[in-house]
């Protein structure tokens, strides 16, 4: 694998120092606007494991993902709330879901096993709410928010599978509810940029559904979780990335579940 393709962890460490300097450049003053809801998808495990390093050895681009919770009512940091983030891998697999992913043979490109959404594939079925298929939980975790509202976590750059535009999944806990289901979203230049690097690379016979081409991101308000990168390396995208972005909460809320419209159950 070539130096420049993929760093490793070491090389991720010493670049410590520019991510602390780009997560202190973070707003302090953010709008407090409720941010939209947006659905669970089907991959969602209940896993309560609080941990900050998320990664598992998993191959891809270090990012570290910084996100500010906002009280949505009172304009102040959220803090002691629980945030639970999941995202697949740079091959596009979920874990728990290892043997009938996405982007598997069961998977039918962006939907989930047994989700088809109509036509050829027959009527949609129930919703796909069931226990993990395996033991594996990379690139899952939970962490609690400080004074501040953050939460912050070290994981890799997601891969992408057909149907949908590259996203980390999220839920708000608060006084044992969910008060906020939501996914966060790469500006599409970078993304660009970083398809063309290992690990990938090799998986780019698959389809990278853009954002324009996303019904989710474009009918779930996608915009609202974008996130904003910076460089941990300021020459090179191989040094990784810090990821941040602000969302407004509100932690008495108890929302309804979103889903796509016209389909038997939530998309990945």
């Amino acid at each position: 694998m070539q130096k420049d393709e993929l760093l490793n962890r070491r090389a991720f460490l010493i670049g410590g120092a520019a991510a602390a300097r780009a997560l202190r450049a973070m707003p302090t003053s953010p709008a407090c606007t409720l941010t939209a809801e947006q659905e669970e998808g089907p991959y969602y495990v209940d896993y309560d494991k609080v941990r900050s390093d998320i990664t598992e050895g998993k191959p891809g681009l270090p990012l570290r993902l910084r996100v500010a919770l906002m009280h949505a009512k009172r304009c102040e940091p959220l803090s002691n709330v629980s945030l639970d983030i999941w995202h697949c891998d740079a091959g596009g697999i979920y874990s728990g879901f290892t043997a009938n992913h996405p982007t598997g043979p069961g998977g039918r490109g962006g939907f989930p096993p047994g989700s088809p959404p109509s036509g050829d594939f027959g009527p949609p079925p129930p919703p796909l709410h069931h226990a993990a298929l395996d033991a594996t939980r990379f690139l899952r975790g939970l962490q609690t928010t400080d004074d501040r509202g953050t939460a912050e976590f070290a994981t890799i750059y997601p891969g992408w599978y057909l149907g949908r535009a590259i996203h980390i999944h999220l839920k708000v806990h608060a006084g044992g509810r969910v008060a906020h289901t939501g996914q966060l979203f790469f500006p599409e230049e970078v993304t660009e940029r970083i398809a063309r690097l290992q690990p990938y690379a090799k998986h780019r016979e698959v389809h990278r559904t853009t954002q324009d081409e996303d019904e989710i991101f474009e009918s779930q308000h996608g915009a609202s979780g974008m996130l904003i990168l910076s460089r941990v390396d300021a020459k090179s995208d191989a040094g990784g990335f810090v990821a941040t972005v602000t969302l407004a909460v509100d932690p008495d809320a108890v929302p309804e579940p979103v889903s796509m419209r016209g389909f038997g159950g939530p998309r990945p």
